[in-house]
């Protein structure tokens, strides 16, 4: 009875762990699809750029993200007239499609920068309280 009792107990802790995992990992999820859309638009501040720069990047900072993530965020941004984008001819095949910030979206990243900023200390001020 009692390694019955030891086995559920340890079934359960192992649960109870994985319950929390997934917890975190979609937590963590949540977290890089917000900051996404702040992100691409940094890159885009610098300068303009081709999808595969864009990803390529992006996993350089450690954010990884897969073209189908990527494509309809930049058609979204797109749509909202925050990017615009224009065909350059490749020596390397195919025209390639840059994006670049418009004016509009120039001025959405400057809030976005506002909100990191206010978001950013408020963290550091709760984590610091701990």
């Amino acid at each position: 009875m009692q390694r019955k009792v030891y086995i559920l107990y340890i079934h359960l802790c192992h649960a109870n762990l994985k319950y929390e995992s997934m917890d975190v990992n979609n937590a963590k999820s949540q977290m890089r699809k917000g900051m996404l859309e702040y992100c691409i638009m940094l890159l885009l501040h610098k300068e303009p750029a081709y999808a595969s720069d864009i990803i390529q990047k992006l996993k350089e900072a450690k954010l990884i993200v897969v073209e189908g993530t990527l494509y309809p965020l930049l058609t979204r941004l797109k749509n909202d007239g925050l990017l615009s984008y224009e065909w350059v001819e490749s020596t390397q095949g195919p025209p390639r499609k840059y994006y670049r910030l418009t004016e509009k979206g120039e001025m959405f990243l400057g809030e976005l920068e506002n909100s990191w900023k206010e978001l950013s200390d408020t963290v550091n001020r709760l984590s610091s309280s701990r």
